[in-house]
């Protein structure tokens, strides 16, 4: 086991962590330990944690009962003990066995890497919806770790059920948290009708849909108010953007399109995330095209793609085109430059912080949106479906034309290649 500490030099009223992480030597080919422990710090000072220990230990598998096994279990509780750490981190999914194995023999707090992410979203949400998503993922994480103690639904809220007739305390609570896992089900069942909702309607009003997605803390928010010209909140932290921002974009020949900021994605994404979030994560899967920004200076950048491409295909959001763009590229050589445009080709290098190649992505979205425009001329009679079509017609293009007499109504007009299907009847003119 190696271990390594500092002390912190942040304000005391953080909790003092100990991190730990256990891998196997097959494992460590294909990722590399210092680097997931070095994300898991990130995690902890996301959450409020000072690191002041960090644990690495090489096992084949983990123990069953305590997964470092009983000896490395005393030597972290030492090394904690010297250090005053109060809360231990693990880089890893722990059982409810586990969990409460280790937090009697190391007589302090003991968190999984799933309850780290879920205790960062929990500070994180500001929406109701996110603050229904990350509670309903919380109550799932706990339903199978009761042993009878309700200390941690205090936090969750109160006078949900009462106790029946010769029920016990974790009969109770067991009831109360199925209770609250239905009522929130359900009313995320409506936020989901919502967006699908307000989704039908943007697709009426042909206003394509382009969503930014990738690994936590890539840039996707500067880039999102480089493109918006909005102001959200980016900061070089994971997982500071959890509720999603859908903003407008006017393009330099007054077209418009719709962009949308998401979460972060991360390796390991616990699946009750991934679950709880299926509303948010349903707007990716139906945009008209996903921006792909992976961080090229993260030397981990191949793995933190593989990781955002599984989350895709979870979500059913892998058949949605997209374009991969590596940010940050300022920070690149020309030769790494040329190495990427050499292995993604078709993808684009640009820098979210200082504008280089805004245009070029521009002209991306345009492309492979099929925003191109056509000249075309239309004929209607001015009955009620006509008006309606003249109306959708009036929204998605650019009308011009327009010719009435007696009743009759011809319209020329460019409207974007995208939506001619919508106007079986329109005769495109030579250009």
């Amino acid at each position: 086991m190696r271990h390594s500490a500092s002390r912190s030099t942040t304000q005391d009223q953080n909790e003092r962590a100990a991190l730990v992480g256990l891998f196997s030597s097959s494992a460590s080919r294909q990722f590399d330990p210092e680097h997931s422990l070095d994300e898991l710090a990130g995690l902890a000072d996301a959450a409020g944690a000072s690191v002041v220990l960090r644990v690495m230990q090489e096992r084949p598998r983990p123990d069953p009962a305590t997964f470092l096994g009983s000896g490395k279990v005393a030597s972290l509780a030492a090394s904690c003990d010297q250090l005053d750490a109060g809360v231990v981190i693990f880089d890893n999914e722990l059982t409810p066995a586990q969990l409460r194995n280790l937090e009697k023999a190391l007589g302090r707090k003991v968190v999984d890497r799933t309850q780290l992410i879920l205790d960062i979203f929990a500070r994180r949400a500001r929406t109701r919806e996110g603050k229904l998503q990350v509670e309903l993922a919380q109550l799932k994480y706990l339903l199978p770790r009761l042993v009878g103690s309700s200390e941690a639904l205090s936090r969750l809220g109160g006078g949900i059920g009462t106790r029946g007739p010769g029920e016990t305390k974790l009969e109770t609570d067991r009831r109360r948290i199925r209770h609250r896992i239905s009522i929130l089900s359900n009313e995320i069942d409506t936020v989901r009708r919502r967006r699908t909702q307000l989704r039908e309607r943007r697709h009426k009003a042909a206003v394509p849909t382009v969503a930014l997605v990738g690994y936590t803390n890539a840039g996707k928010t500067t880039l999102f108010n480089g493109l918006t010209g909005d102001d959200a909140v980016a900061s070089d932290a994971l997982f500071v953007t959890l509720d999603p921002l859908v903003r407008k974009v006017r393009l330099p020949d007054r077209r418009e399109l719709l962009v949308s900021d998401t979460v972060g994605f991360i390796e390991r994404l616990p699946h009750s995330l991934v679950a709880a979030f299926r509303a948010t994560l349903e707007e990716v899967a139906a945009a008209d095209l996903l921006l792909h920004v992976i961080d090229a200076s993260s030397p981990d950048r191949e793995r933190q793609m593989a990781a955002v491409v599984s989350v895709l295909a979870e979500v059913g959001a892998d058949r949605v085109p997209s374009v991969d763009v590596f940010n940050k590229c300022d920070r690149l050589d020309d030769r790494e430059r040329a190495r990427i445009q050499a292995v993604y080709p078709g993808a684009l290098c640009v820098s979210a912080a200082t504008g280089e190649g805004r245009d070029e992505l521009i002209a991306a979205m345009e492309g492979r949106l099929a925003l191109g425009t056509v000249h075309v001329a239309l004929e209607f009679d001015g009955g009620d479906g006509d008006r309606e079509r003249i109306a959708h017609l009036y929204r998605v293009g650019r009308i011009l034309r327009h010719v009435s007499a007696d009743g009759h109504v011809s319209i020329e007009a460019e409207v974007p290649r995208r939506v001619l299907d919508r106007f079986p009847s329109a005769v495109v003119q030579a250009s």
